[in-house]
C-alpha cells in the first residue's frame, strides 16, 4: 500500500471519528483519533518537524476561520459547542487531520492556485454538508452559509497550499541548519573584519 493511499485512509478515519462522535456528544473521541492519526503521520515522514509546523499553523488558522463563522451566525455546533463564539476543539482537529494529507495525498493541489481555489471551493462545502447530514453541524441558512463556507476555502487553501510549500522548501528546521546558519555569521563577521583591515 502506497504512502499516499495510506495518507488518504487515516484521514479519513480521523474525520469520519471528529464528525461522528461530536454527533453523538462524544466530541472528545475525535481529538484524541486525530492525534494518534497525526502522530503516525509525523513518524512517516523524514522532515517530521516541518510536518509539525505545517500542523500547527493548520490549528491557529482553522481556530480562526471556524471562531469567526460561528461569531457570524454562519453556523453552529449543537452537538458539541464550542465556548462562547469560539471554535469546538473538535472542529479544529478536523484542520490539523486535513492538513496530514497537504504535502502527501492531497500535494497535488500545490501545482497551481487556481486547483487548490476549485478544489476548496467544491470540498469545502460538501464536507460541511457532510457533517450537516451527520447532525455534527447546523447551518444559519444552508444555501448561504455554504456559498460563504466554499468561498472561504476557496481562498483558504490556495493560501494554506503556499504556506505548506514554503515550509517544506525552507532550510528552516533542517539538520545542521543552526551550524550551518552560525557558521554563515561567523563569515560575514570575518569578512566585515578583513574589510576594515584593509581600509586601515
Amino acid at each position: 500500500m502506497g504512502a499516499s493511499v495510506k495518507n488518504f485512509i487515516l484521514y479519513n478515519v480521523g474525520w469520519f471519528a471528529c464528525v461522528y462522535f461530536a454527533a453523538e456528544g462524544q466530541a472528545w473521541v475525535g481529538p484524541v483519533a486525530v492525534v494518534l492519526v497525526a502522530a503516525a503521520h509525523l513518524l512517516s515522514v523524514s522532515a517530521w518537524k516541518k510536518e509539525a509546523l505545517t500542523l500547527l499553523i493548520a490549528a491557529v488558522l482553522g481556530f480562526a476561520w471556524e471562531s469567526l463563522l460561528v461569531w457570524a451566525g454562519v453556523l453552529s455546533y449543537p452537538t458539541a459547542p464550542g465556548v462562547g463564539s469560539f471554535a469546538p476543539l473538535w472542529i479544529v482537529a478536523l484542520w490539523i487531520n486535513f492538513a496530514t494529507t497537504i504535502n502527501v495525498s492531497l500535494a497535488w493541489v500545490k501545482r497551481s492556485w487556481w486547483l487548490a481555489s476549485v478544489f476548496g471551493a467544491i470540498g469545502g462545502p460538501l464536507a460541511f454538508a457532510a457533517g450537516a447530514g451527520l447532525g455534527a453541524v447546523s447551518f444559519g441558512d444552508p444555501f448561504w452559509s455554504l456559498v460563504i463556507i466554499g468561498a472561504g476555502w476557496a481562498v483558504l487553501l490556495p493560501v494554506f497550499a503556499l504556506i505548506a510549500e514554503t515550509i517544506i522548501d525552507s532550510t528552516f528546521l533542517e539538520p545542521g541548519y543552526r551550524r550551518t546558519r552560525r557558521s554563515s555569521l561567523l563569515e560575514q563577521a570575518q569578512m566585515l573584519l578583513n574589510g576594515k583591515g584593509l581600509d586601515k
